[in-house]
């Protein structure tokens, strides 16, 4: 029989080798359903992973985008791994990145055609104010009246998309789009535009901010009292309150500033790689970012590295939809393995694997 033996210490060994190797079983799991598919399993595997970087006929194009996917998923997961770390679960950052993109846009446009450069500063004000009151909502709810803030947040995410859709086709739409849903094209606009910095290397203000907050998260958790509260909170409770650590202003807290840099990677995203509310602007990075918080272990650091990882795989599945036919769903999928291998090899961390003689009964 094979049994589960809870260790006395968690492991050090899975701790660190676990997003290794869930990356590892991802790719052959990967490979199993791309043969499955009629696909060249070698190739499919390849054309993800290697080829956006190393390849001399698709590297001039996928490097800069590289840090393009990257830096939505890096901002989002880091604001998300404070909340984890607390035992306060945010599953609605992508309702948190709409209305940032959609409050950071309506900020740019009620100026248009202004080419002023304080637009731009404040319609990155406006972004995180977007993220952070839309994150209010289940915070507010769960310290007043004890709601579920997985729950809450997610249901949000169906409204955001709403207004998304209202914004799309009625407030935000150009009225030079002869009735074609959609706004104004900021990134095409001197004034409302987040440029690319450096010619060739996809680098705008979204990857700063996501280098940023990188390292800001790190200097927190690991060099100021809020990061032991956040800590203290995620690993025990009891003890976090017999220390004074008020629950309801840690829950506001991380939601908040979870909520808030989902907004503000939503700016970024409308005002440069994006281009314009549109009725499909968003495309999933703030579920993306639960997986990328969660392979970088809940580690800014981590998720730096993690997020240029899924990065990867947006561009590689990409091009082996292009290259190979494979399906959007598949390549989806495929981005799915990695968290539930990821969350399958977490048990190891606590748990040993023991191998026992069956008991027959007399």
């Amino acid at each position: 029989m094979i049994t589960l033996e809870k260790r006395e210490a968690p492991s050090r060994f899975w701790g660190v080798a676990t997003p290794f190797v869930a990356v590892l079983l991802t790719m052959i799991a990967g490979a199993v359903m791309f043969a499955a598919l009629g696909k060249d399993p070698i190739a499919a595997i390849r054309i993800i992973f290697w080829d956006p970087i190393f390849s001399e006929q698709f590297a001039s194009y996928s490097r800069p985008q590289l840090l393009v996917k990257a830096a939505p998923l890096i901002l989002i997961a880091v604001g998300l791994s404070l909340g984890f770390r607390a035992g306060i679960w945010n599953i609605g950052a992508e309702g948190q990145y709409i209305i940032g993109a959609l409050c950071g846009a309506a900020f740019g446009l009620a100026f248009y055609p202004s080419e002023s450069v304080l637009i731009f500063p404040g319609m990155v004000l406006a972004g995180l104010f977007g993220g952070w009151l839309w994150a209010m909502i289940p915070g507010v709810l769960k310290t007043r009246f004890g709601t579920n803030e997985i729950l809450v947040s997610l249901l949000l995410v169906y409204v955001a998309e709403a207004v998304l859709a209202s914004a799309a086709t009625n407030w935000l739409r150009n009225p030079d789009a002869m009735g074609f849903p959609g706004s104004r094209n900021l990134a095409r606009h001197p004034g409302t535009d987040n440029p690319e910095l450096i010619a060739g290397t996809g680098m705008h203000w979204g990857v700063v901010a996501a280098m940023i907050a990188v390292i800001a998260a790190y200097v927190v958790l690991n060099r100021h009292v809020v990061g032991y509260q956040i800590r203290l909170s995620g690993q025990a409770p009891r003890a976090a309150r017999f220390a004074g650590v008020n629950a309801s202003r840690m829950v506001l807290l991380c939601l908040g500033v979870s909520g808030a840099l989902a907004g503000a990677a939503g700016l970024f995203e409308v005002s440069g790689p994006g281009g314009q509310i549109s009725i499909d602007f968003n495309v999933g990075y703030g579920f993306t970012a639960i997986i990328v918080a969660f392979l970088g272990r809940l580690n800014p650091i981590g998720i730096l590295f993690a997020g240029l990882l899924m990065a990867l795989t947006y561009i590689g599945g990409e091009l082996a939809q292009l290259m190979l036919g494979i399906p959007a769903p598949a390549i989806q999928a495929f981005q799915g393995m990695l968290l539930f291998f990821l969350l399958a090899l977490d048990v190891l961390s606590t748990y040993r694997i023991r191998l026992t003689a069956r008991r027959v009964a007399a």
